[in-house]
């Protein structure tokens, strides 16, 4: 499949009855019938959508869509640049490591490393 083609129509497989063209959801939190139904999804935040800073179905079709273009198994949106900054570091450093940053990075990225670090044992 060209490039052109993953970009329209990657990340989503519309159902029978369903949209032909992916819905945007702007919703932020999402109906349960009863207080234990919502209790056993914090618990196991995988087996349903509960708030959409965790998970919403347009970002994990954006997501998808931006896995397949790239050829990876999967991608993950971000609220920010100083989130995906984080997680990028965080996924390859471990207690205990030092980074080295140049002084000409995003200041906040600097400020981030700093506290961030210092609290994990991370120089």
């Amino acid at each position: 499949m060209k490039n052109e083609t993953k970009c329209l129509h990657s990340g989503y497989t519309p159902g029978n009855t369903e949209p032909r063209v992916l819905p945007i959801v702007q919703s932020t939190t999402y109906v349960y019938d009863s207080t234990d139904e919502m209790g056993s999804v914090f618990d196991e935040p995988t087996k349903s959508l509960i708030y959409s800073r965790f998970a919403n179905p347009t970002v994990m079709a954006v997501e998808a869509k931006i896995a397949e273009l790239e050829g990876g198994v999967g991608a993950m949106c971000t609220s920010s640049g100083q989130a995906a900054t984080l997680l990028a570091v965080l996924n390859i450093c471990n207690a205990g490591d030092s980074i080295i940053s140049a002084t000409q990075i995003y200041g906040g990225s600097i400020n981030l490393f700093s506290y961030t670090f210092k609290k994990m044992g991370i120089e």
